[in-house]
């Protein structure tokens, strides 16, 4: 009984690298064929995009929290499937570009992108999303105190919220006026081509060690 309750008292950390950026776990017993995983990743990233009719240069923030329950098939299997949920706080800063003729054409209008100045916008998630995936790898079986991890999955982090401003008008007032009532036409248009990124992939392979 003794040894088989140091058995159970073992636990494992990890480290992982994939879409989610690199981080890893602290992975617990918590039933025969059930597991529990706390841990985190950070990734940052840039990529060009086109929402509504704008180039933007858009800045991916990964950043979660996650809380994981691995339910193995069999006793002592490394298939698992995966439940769980995560503190989102991703982000995603768009910056736009004009057009090779250094125009923008925003809800249909021109506008030299002096005019524009800045144009910049923002999309932030839900707090809390929920994670269902599949996965290989038990760190807390088998003899090898090192095991071979990863993990196929999704988070539904949900329809974003986002901002849309152009600072820096220096032109009259009717057109900066006239601008600020185009940008806030558009922002539908920028947020719906980016409602894509609602639901996000997670491919992670890593490495856990079992002390």
């Amino acid at each position: 009984m003794l040894l088989a309750n140091a058995a159970q008292a073992q636990i494992a950390v990890s480290a992982d690298v994939g879409t989610t950026g690199v981080g890893g776990h602290i992975i617990v017993p918590m039933e025969k064929t059930l597991n529990g995983r706390f841990g985190g990743h950070f990734l940052n990233y840039s990529k060009d995009d086109k929402a509504g009719n704008v180039d933007y240069d858009m800045k991916h923030k990964i950043r979660n929290f996650d809380v994981l329950f691995d339910w193995y098939v069999f006793d002592n299997s490394p298939l698992h499937a995966t439940l769980g949920f995560l503190y989102n706080g991703n982000k995603i800063s768009a910056t736009g570009k004009p057009d090779a003729t250094g125009k923008y054409t925003i809800n249909g209008k021109i506008y030299a992108a002096a005019d524009v100045a800045s144009l910049t916008g923002q999309f932030e998630y839900r707090k809390v999303a929920p994670y269902l995936g599949v996965g290989w790898g038990n760190p807390l079986a088998g003899s090898s105190k090192w095991t071979l991890t990863g993990d196929l999955g999704v988070y539904f982090q949900g329809k974003p919220k986002s901002h849309l401003v152009s600072i820096g008008c220096v032109n009259a007032t009717a057109v900066c006026t006239a601008l600020a009532k185009d940008v806030a036409a558009e922002k539908p248009a920028f947020q719906g081509d980016i409602e894509s990124y609602k639901t996000y992939p997670v491919a992670r392979i890593g490495m856990a060690y079992r002390f």
